[in-house]
């Protein structure tokens, strides 16, 4: 695992098999590297975390996901 700040209140933790972005402490989207497919959050935070979210995907379409999906995803890393 690798963990890398990419901006304030903004980290990037590297798995094997996925990129999982956090907003403050929260996981908010990935991306699932066996898949090649992208995910976000579709719990509505706050507008720095959609900032960081938006940033992050720099347009990319994601799927929404319940936020369980994220918290449950890190249960298994």
């Amino acid at each position: 695992m690798k963990v890398q700040p990419l901006a304030s209140n903004m980290t990037l933790l590297s798995t094997d098999q996925a990129l999982v972005l956090f907003s403050y402490s929260t996981p908010v989207a990935l991306y699932e590297k066996g898949s090649y497919s992208y995910y976000k959050t579709a719990k509505k935070w706050s507008k720095t975390t959609t900032r960081h979210i938006n940033k992050w995907l720099d347009g990319v379409q994601a799927q929404e996901r319940p936020q369980e999906f994220f918290d449950e995803y890190l249960g298994g890393v």
